[in-house]
């Protein structure tokens, strides 16, 4: 991503995000913390120890919000504003691949174009973590550490009781909280670092 990218995800509150390495994953170790991860207690039980999944170690991991009011569950297309209903019309049935190829394509060197890159940065972000709510300027300020709990929950109910084989990116959210729990294991709660 360029700079001049990379200074509008800082500006929109996303900054900490970039930090996050690209990985390529085993399913072996996804299948692992989905078996790993105790339904009821948030708790993930490993061979190095066990860990406690809350929203605020979330919002700490990831660099994001834990705290405020929850993220509405549904959005009526009815009670959008006309230009939301044309930027939803535009996004209609992308894929998290489609909006990728678009956010790396598009220059910055406008304003109409940095509002784009905006608005395909942030349905990326809700689709990464199938946040089902509209583009607006506090979306930094919702509770995305309950949200992205809520969707580990979901996704590791849907693969353990459910028997799905996909589990919807929740557990790579969950390897990267495991990863900077694992590595902060031993650290006071006042030396834990919040980046990943």
């Amino acid at each position: 991503m360029s700079e001049p990218k990379k200074a509008i995800v800082r500006e929109l509150g996303f900054g900490v995000l970039m930090h996050i390495l690209p990985m390529n994953v085993p399913h072996k170790l996804l299948r692992e913390l989905a078996n790993s991860f105790k339904l009821g207690k948030n708790t993930l039980e490993t061979s190095y120890g066990s860990f406690k999944v809350k929203p605020k170690t979330i919002g700490a991991t990831l660099g994001l919000n834990a705290l405020g009011d929850l993220f509405p569950d549904k959005v009526s297309y009815k009670k959008l504003s006309e230009e939301n209903k044309l930027t939803f019309r535009r996004f209609q049935g992308n894929t998290l691949k489609n909006l990728t190829d678009d956010m790396m394509s598009i220059g910055v060197e406008n304003e109409q174009d940095r509002l784009i890159f905006k608005r395909i940065f942030i349905l990326y972000i809700q689709m990464a973590f199938l946040l089902p709510t509209t583009i607006n300027k506090k979306i930094t300020e919702g509770n995305w550490g309950t949200h992205v709990l809520n969707f580990i929950i979901k996704g590791i109910t849907n693969y353990c009781l459910k028997r799905k084989k996909s589990t919807n990116g929740c557990l790579y959210a969950l390897m990267i909280i495991y990863f900077h729990l694992a590595k902060n294991k031993d650290k006071k709660r006042e030396e834990n670092p919040g980046l990943p």
